[in-house]
């Protein structure tokens, strides 16, 4: 164990805040934290001191000078009597406060059975030094740090129950008249959700859309006014112009399309071509 302090802070070297924009809680782990270093918390920050499980305190923005039971003078001593390892290991974890922003991808199905993708974009964030508490009681660290991606990960089973509660007694053509419905629904289970955790949710899209790109396509041309029938008329007109086939407008237009140029009329066939033998 060191018996000098130190000074603790989540600024990198650079001046960079180490948890970014993607990082809601990162633990640091150090054998040299002693009574008497200093902790910085940023403005944007929640820290949190444990030792051997137990949360010795919470703190708000500010310097402070750590009060750990542990003795610096005789630390060296005392780690002489563990085989040279400290049997004081304090935890230090700094918790992002700051709106971070969170997504989640996946498929439902629509009343036919048509696969539908959806896009959930939603902003969270800490509130207070309980929300803290509850964050890392209820999800513990895979690693060095808790972020985004593991909150989306908790959060999906979450959101996906949420949509399919609705849009699997909807036809496809009908999803986007009831996005709102869906939004609600998304919203209220989430809140729930994250609620356990202490995360607080904020700002909440969500995009719904077939998962085939010609179905996506063939709603688009329905979108500009267009029947069932033209859509799937310009669909075909469209591929084919990006083949090169001359034939495009015809297929759009629905009209044939003559190689050679128009027929003039009809003749009957006689004797002369040998057609009655």
């Amino acid at each position: 164990m060191a018996i000098t302090r130190q000074v603790i802070t989540s600024l990198q070297r650079d001046g960079t805040d180490a948890l970014g924009t993607r990082t809601v809680a990162m633990k640091i782990v150090d054998e040299s934290i002693v009574s008497g270093s200093l902790l910085t918390v940023e403005s944007n920050h929640f820290c949190i001191l444990k030792s051997r499980g137990a949360v010795l305190n919470v703190y708000e923005t500010g310097q402070y000078a750590l009060q750990t039971p542990d003795k610096p003078l005789v630390g060296s001593v005392v780690q002489g009597f563990f085989g040279g390892s400290s049997p004081w290991v304090y935890e230090v974890i700094y918790i992002n406060r700051s709106k971070l922003l969170v997504r989640n991808e996946g498929i439902a199905t629509s009343a036919e059975m048509a696969e539908m993708s959806y896009v959930v974009d939603y902003y969270i964030h800490i509130d207070s030094k309980e929300e803290a508490l509850d964050l890392i009681t209820h999800m513990p660290f895979a690693g060095a740090v808790i972020d985004t991606k593991e909150i989306a990960d908790y959060a999906g089973p979450a959101i996906e129950q949420a949509i399919n509660q609705i849009i699997q007694i909807t036809k496809m053509e009908n999803v986007n008249e009831r996005i709102s419905d869906v939004r609600e629904a998304v919203k209220a289970h989430l809140t729930d959700f994250l609620k356990v955790y202490g995360i607080m949710l904020n700002d909440l899209k969500v995009l719904i859309m077939p998962r085939d790109e010609r179905m996506r396509e063939l709603i688009s041309l329905q979108a500009i006014g267009l029947t069932p029938i033209e859509s799937v008329r310009y669909y075909l007109a469209l591929r084919m112009a990006d083949k090169g086939l001359v034939s495009a407008p015809n297929a759009a237009a629905g009209v044939p399309f003559h190689i050679g140029g128009q027929p003039t009329g009809f003749y009957p066939l006689g004797d002369e071509v040998g057609a009655t033998r």
